[in-house]
C-alpha cells in the first residue's frame, strides 16, 4: 500500500516535524485515520487487533472480558487519534491505551468479584540491583513455548501479580524494549527492570509448583 492511498489530508505539521522519529507506515496510517479513510481503519485493525487482544487477554483477571476491552481500546484509538503527537511510536501509544483499559477493567472486576493484592513498593536497592542483569537468560515464557507447555504457562502467568504480569507480557511476549515499557507504564527504567526480574521469578515459582503437581498426579 503506497503513499498516495491516504493522500496528504489536513494540516499535519506536527507529524511532519516528527517525521524523523516516526516510521512512515505509522504516519501514513495516522493521516488516513484523521481523514476518515476506511482503508486506514482496516489496516490499523489488521496490524494491531490480534496483538492487542492477546495482550489484554493475558492482563485481565477475567479473560472472557477481553473482547469488550479490546473493542473499547479501538474506540478510544479512533476517537483520540487527533491527540497522537508522534512523540512515541504508534504501537507504544496504542499499547498504553490497551494497558490502561485492561487495568481499569481489572480494578472493576476486583471491586465487584474479588480482592486484588497490592504491589509492594520497590526500593532504590531493588532497582539498582536488578539494573545489572535484567536479561541473564531465556524468559520462562520462551522456555515453555519451546516445549509443549503453553497451556501450563498461561495458567501460571494468570497467577502472577498484575503489575509483574504486565511487564512480563510486554517484555517477553510482546517483545517491547525496556524504554517502550517505561513509556507505556510511565515508570523509570530501573523500576521496569526490577519488575521484569521479579515477574519472571514469580512465574518460575508458579511453573515449578504446577509441574511438581502434575508429576505428583502422574505417579500417584
Amino acid at each position: 500500500m503506497g503513499q498516495p492511498l491516504f493522500g496528504n489530508s489536513g494540516s499535519l505539521s506536527i507529524l511532519a516535524a516528527a517525521q524523523g522519529s516516526v516510521p512512515e507506515e505509522d504516519a501514513r496510517i495516522v493521516r488516513g485515520l484523521r481523514a476518515g479513510i476506511e482503508e486506514a481503519y482496516e489496516e490499523l485493525i489488521d496490524r494491531f487487533q490480534q496483538p492487542v487482544y492477546g495482550m489484554v487477554y493475558r492482563l485481565l483477571d477475567n479473560p472472557s472480558d477481553a473482547p469488550d476491552v479490546v473493542q473499547d481500546v479501538f474506540l478510544k484509538i479512533f476517537r483520540n487519534i487527533h491527540s497522537f503527537r508522534a512523540q512515541s511510536s504508534l504501537r507504544t501509544w496504542i499499547y498504553r491505551i490497551a494497558v490502561n483499559e485492561a487495568h481499569n477493567q481489572r480494578r472493576w472486576f476486583s471491586r465487584h468479584c474479588g480482592q486484588e493484592v497490592p504491589l509492594e513498593r520497590e526500593s532504590d536497592d531493588d532497582t539498582q540491583r536488578f539494573d545489572i542483569a535484567a536479561d541473564s537468560g531465556p524468559s520462562p515464557y520462551r522456555l515453555a513455548l519451546e516445549g509443549e507447555n503453553r497451556m501450563l504457562i498461561e495458567q501460571a502467568l494468570a497467577r502472577v501479580k498484575p503489575a509483574f504480569r504486565t511487564v512480563v507480557v510486554l517484555r517477553d511476549i510482546e517483545n517491547l524494549s525496556y524504554e517502550e515499557i517505561a513509556e507505556i507504564l510511565q515508570l523509570s527504567l530501573g523500576t521496569v527492570k526490577s519488575r521484569i526480574l521479579r515477574g519472571r521469578e514469580a512465574l518460575r515459582r508458579e511453573l515449578t509448583q504446577r509441574l511438581n503437581s502434575s508429576l505428583a498426579q502422574v505417579y500417584t
